[in-house]
């Protein structure tokens, strides 16, 4: 009479090409040996950083996984770290299907269908649809307008927005007629572009079309702690204040940027804007009770504010400066907003240092950052 042999229920493949490779290795590491390996603790803490420097498997599921997996922890003792992929795919491990190991790393995942949403927008006739653009990108709108702030820094319809703005200076700058260049930029009444010209264009379109043309400028050069400094108002405030060693650069630079504006010297009563913007370079500290006329991107005047909420005597790094528009990704776009600026000292940007404490580059030269914090730490 034969007896009837049953098998083990439940023992994937996997599991058994699992066993089989622990058995070949020289030493099975302890729980403890594994706790103590700097790689699982980027595991316990999901570090995104780690994502592409290790892999770790799980011998009671068979799959393998990044850093960031937003999977339950698993225990030390089921743990097996990799160097690669390979490495673990060899060892008989699967890609785990929540963090998609086997792809490029979610960084760059976000960024091709943010970049794939901006292209979208700039074709767009008008505003598209948040729903619309998270549908085209396979997400919900919620996961896709994080995403998308996470990665430019601006929200989907701020981004749309700058979009068309961009598109009208270009239209404008090519001439013609303003009505026409407002309905090609994707406005779709020349009302949204009348009701607040500034925020756009920081002029009224025709002007801009012009060139700046019909706005004086009244600026004067002088000398302060820093070298020759240029000081610049328009209508609506102090809006530019720029350092060198070469005063005739300082003029060519200020007209490069109104390059149809009617630049005038100061008068007397102007001599006493730029004795207190002086005064202020000299001594931060002191702060400038002056009006000032911001001009750039909804996402450098962002930035731009940021800055200007530091303390004088303390410094911020570029990350942190990101993470705190809520864009933690946006750091190199962050540097070319300060890199952008063109009030030296009132949008303090030579209180942004790296992440090392180190002095990165500063517009005005890194030893004039330097003078600037060393006399701000002394005050």
């Amino acid at each position: 009479m034969k007896t009837a042999v049953s098998t083990p229920p439940s023992i994937p493949p996997s599991a058994d090409r699992l066993d089989q490779a622990d058995a070949k290795a020289p030493a099975r590491e302890t729980a403890q040996e594994r706790t103590d390996d700097p790689r699982w603790a980027a595991l316990a803490a999901r570090d995104a950083r780690a994502d592409g420097s290790f892999y770790y498997g799980v011998t009671t599921t068979g799959v393998y996984c990044r850093p960031s997996c937003g999977a339950r922890t698993p225990l030390p003792a089921h743990v097996r770290f990799f160097a690669d992929r390979a490495g673990a795919e060899a060892a008989g491990f699967r890609p785990c299907k929540r963090c998609r190991p086997d792809l490029p790393p979610p960084a760059e995942r976000h960024a091709a269908t943010v970049a794939d949403a901006c292209r979208r927008i700039a074709a767009a006739d008008g505003v598209p649809r948040l729903a619309d653009l998270a549908a085209g990108a396979g997400m919900s709108p919620y996961h896709f307008h994080r995403i998308f702030k996470a990665v430019t820094g601006l929200t989907p319809h701020q981004y749309a927005a700058a979009d068309r703005a961009a598109r009208l200076r270009q239209a404008l700058a090519g001439g013609g007629g303003v009505t026409e260049a407002i309905y090609a930029a994707g406005f779709n009444a020349s009302s949204r572009v009348y009701e607040n010209p500034a925020a756009l264009l920081g002029m009224a379109p025709g002007r801009y079309r012009d060139g700046g043309a019909g706005e004086t400028i009244r600026f004067a050069i002088g000398q302060c702690s820093l070298g020759a400094i240029l000081v610049a108002r328009s209508g609506r405030g102090v809006c530019a204040i720029l350092l060198g060693d070469d005063p005739q650069a300082l003029a060519r630079d200020l007209q490069d940027r109104f390059p149809r504006a009617e630049l005038v010297g100061g008068d007397a009563g102007f001599e006493d804007w730029v004795a207190r913007v002086v005064g202020f370079v000299d001594a931060p500290r002191l702060g400038l009770d002056l009006p000032l006329d911001l001009r750039g991107t909804a996402f450098q005047q962002r930035v731009w504010q940021t800055l200007r909420a530091i303390p004088p005597g303390q410094t911020a790094t570029y990350t942190e400066i990101a993470e705190r528009i809520g864009a933690p990704r946006a750091v190199r776009a962050v540097a070319q907003a300060c890199a952008a600026n063109p009030l030296a000292v009132a949008i303090p940007c030579h209180r942004v240092v790296r992440s090392d404490g180190g002095l990165a580059g500063y517009r005005w030269g890194v030893e004039r950052k330097r003078s600037l914090l060393d006399r701000e730490s002394e005050e």
